[in-house]
């Protein structure tokens, strides 16, 4: 079991027989009063977020989630097309809404992580960092400024991120999909 306490960031539980996932957390303490926590939480199967407070005697089960590999195969219309790694003729499809905002990082054959609820296959876990190689960048155009710019440039994805003024169309680059931003030019 789970105190309200215990709510993190990226802790799964059951709230109300569906699983969720805690992206945001904040103790808030007003005076005289108990701590309450501000969160952030999303749906791990209909993939909505919304904040909701937790008090004191608020307890909760753990979300009892299996995974398996899986690779991604293409997308049609919001809806993304994946099969078991070992297995290709076993296919599910996930919405974006579900995928979240990591949709935007996933290309034809890479690897991902299936989580399974209740026998369901629920939602899938990209990779932290991935590579992808970049397909319009503009020229980077130095002024008078004191620190290194950005600009921004669009990935095989169609996702656009912002990333220092040497990347050129061509390169490959490694991007966190936590925070979506550039980690360094891969070789």
């Amino acid at each position: 079991m789970l105190n309200y306490t215990d709510l993190k960031k990226g802790i799964q539980f059951i709230f109300e027989g569906e699983p969720y996932e805690v992206l945001e957390a904040n103790p808030l303490k007003k005076a005289q009063r108990r701590v309450v926590i501000q969160t952030k939480i999303r749906n791990l199967i209909t993939g909505s977020v919304f904040d909701r407070n937790f008090h004191q005697g608020n307890t909760f089960e753990e979300a009892e989630l299996s995974t398996f590999s899986a690779k991604f195969i293409y997308a049609h219309r919001d809806r993304y097309i994946f099969a078991e790694e070992k297995n290709s003729s076993k296919r599910f499809e996930l919405s974006r809404e579900q995928i979240g905002p990591a949709v935007r990082f996933l290309k034809a054959g890479q690897e991902v992580r299936a989580e399974v609820f209740g026998g369901k296959i629920i939602n899938i876990s990209v990779p932290i960092k991935v590579q992808l190689k970049v397909t319009e960048a503009p020229p980077g155009v130095r002024g008078d400024r004191a620190q290194g710019g950005t600009k921004t440039v669009v990935l095989e994805t169609g996702a656009q991120i912002g990333v220092p003024l040497f990347i050129e169309e061509g390169d490959i680059v490694e991007i966190n999909t936590e925070t979506e931003e550039y980690v360094r030019r891969a070789e």
